[in-house]
């Protein structure tokens, strides 16, 4: 796949927002460019940046997820993601393992990042930890650990611009997304909570949703993203007013509309499904009235 270019917008005196294809869609997705007086510095170089990405002194990467890291090759210079997003990064099928697919499916998928998206192995690529500092001379980016999406997501702190990229924390209405392997509910209800406690002028997403400006405006946006586990926690309890198997609930769907066909599907639904019963038992909210059996209480 060839990139479709991309659109720059201006932030504050260095922050420049490369907007996707398709307003950032799937398989698209934001980049984002900071400059400073001794170093520049580019945030997820994604497949609309393949061929003309901007010169760079250092990648940083919020996750690894294929939509995020497309336009990787176009680069040289050194590159950085969270230590527990570092082993996908450097390793293709690493990668591929967490996404949970069936063996068949894997081997199409390796096939798929590695043609469509041009994912490479990054052996050389180094992590960063929560707090880290990128200096790049009277122009700071500072990581913020947000996991949940992926156990290494971050969002990046802009200063002195005040701009939070938020990745793919998304505000989409698709809701947030915590289905692969290493994926966590709990966490990313978390990070929901740590970028509210973050006041920015703008909050940058990796997706459709592109920049938000203010903190009120954020916050209101976030609110309706962070409620929708909630509805799917509702839509679990009225379908467990009968006995349930988990791949029952993955049949009926918390995640995907029922249209939406491909592999992943279930694997995705299943685990989230999990993830949710979990706590709903924990609650008292769901009882496992035989072994593999679950109905609301």
């Amino acid at each position: 796949m060839l990139s479709t270019g991309f659109t720059a917008t201006g932030y504050g005196g260095g922050v420049s927002v490369m907007v996707g294809a398709e307003r950032g869609a799937y398989p698209y997705a934001n980049s984002v460019l900071v400059r400073g007086t001794a170093e520049t510095l580019v945030i997820d170089p994604s497949l609309s940046l393949v061929g003309t990405a901007p010169p760079a002194d250092v990648v940083l990467v919020s996750h690894a997820h294929e939509d995020h890291i497309a336009a990787l090759g176009d680069y040289e210079t050194p590159v950085h993601v969270h230590v527990k997003d570092l082993a996908a990064l450097r390793s293709r099928a690493v990668m591929v393992e967490g996404y949970g697919l069936p063996p068949d499916t894997a081997e199409r998928t390796d096939l798929m990042l590695r043609d469509r998206f041009h994912v490479r192995d990054r052996p050389e690529a180094t992590g960063f930890e929560d707090g880290t500092v990128f200096d790049l001379g009277g122009r700071t980016v500072t990581v913020v650990h947000l996991p949940g999406h992926t156990a290494g997501h971050c969002g990046f702190l802009v200063e002195p611009d005040g701009f939070l990229f938020v990745a793919d924390i998304d505000l989409t209405s698709f809701g947030p997304y915590y289905g692969d392997v290493g994926s966590s509910l709990t966490d990313f209800e978390a990070s929901m909570r740590r970028c509210r406690e973050i006041e920015a002028r703008w909050y940058g997403t990796a997706h459709q949703k592109g920049v938000i400006e203010g903190a009120a405006e954020f916050s209101e946006r976030l609110d309706a993203f962070a409620g929708v586990p909630a509805k799917r926690d509702a839509t679990l309890l009225a379908f467990l007013a009968e006995p349930r198997t988990v791949d029952e609930i993955a049949d009926r769907r918390l995640v995907y509309r029922d249209h939406l066909e491909g592999p992943h599907v279930l694997p995705v639904e299943r685990r989230t499904a999990v993830q949710h019963l979990n706590r709903l038992t924990g609650a008292g909210q769901v009882t496992e009235v035989e072994p593999g059996r679950f109905r609301a209480t």
